[in-house]
């Protein structure tokens, strides 16, 4: 894939690049900050970009902002946002934005190299990768008016590997339960959360994320 990395960590940055490198990705180009990744983006279309949610020059959402509008100026490219700590407010934006390719990783993902590299392989292939932590966080929100009040402890569970962009086949292995189990599930899920009529992707993965982050 064509990668675009925005890191303002000097130090972070080339090891990503120099990872990606090793792994057979093309690392068109890499930047520091929010401004620069968007004409950097314009210039070159990649497949994927990775970006630090936090970058200069006020270190609070620039990388964040950059990335929404790539994903509203070029829908195909994938956005892999890198964040420090869980932010629930920055996540829900990028929820909510349209269509595929998006993923949202705590840093200290990156470190655990398989799990980071298959990420950007679901993002760059149109999926959706979303840190355990972060999804863990969004299903914490409940209360007794909340439709995931309504949802069994395994649907939960089912909901939160659905979150982080597993398949079907990946969730009935990943819990140790039947694929027609986990089908079961899903179909449930979708019930109790109103979303039955809603059709292909957005179903599965982005519009039981917006529902939740809005």
């Amino acid at each position: 894939m064509r990668v675009i990395l925005a890191e303002d960590s000097v130090l972070l940055r080339d090891g990503l690049a120099r990872l990606l490198a090793d792994e057979g990705h093309e690392v068109v180009a890499a930047v520091g900050d929010g401004t620069a990744l968007v004409s950097t983006v314009a210039a070159h279309l990649p497949d994927v970009v990775v970006a630090d949610v936090r970058m200069p020059p006020t270190h609070t959402d620039e990388g964040l902002r950059a990335a929404l509008e790539i994903r509203r100026r070029w829908p195909d490219t994938g956005v892999l946002v890198l964040s420090q700590y869980v932010e629930k407010r920055y996540a829900a934006d990028l929820l909510a934005a349209e269509g595929g390719g998006v993923g949202y990783l705590l840093k200290d993902r990156v470190a655990q190299v398989g799990e980071f590299l298959a990420a950007l392989d679901r993002v760059g292939a149109g999926g959706a990768a979303f840190d355990p932590e972060v999804v863990r966080q969004l299903l914490a929100r409940t209360t007794h008016t909340d439709p995931l009040a309504h949802l069994t402890d395994r649907e939960r569970q089912v909901l939160a590997e659905m979150a982080q962009g597993h398949t079907n086949a990946a969730i009935a292995e990943r819990l140790h339960i039947s694929l027609s189990g986990v089908e079961k599930h899903v179909n449930a899920i979708f019930e109790k959360l109103d979303l039955s009529r809603t059709g292909g992707y957005s179903r599965r993965v982005l519009a039981v994320l917006r529902y939740l982050g809005s």
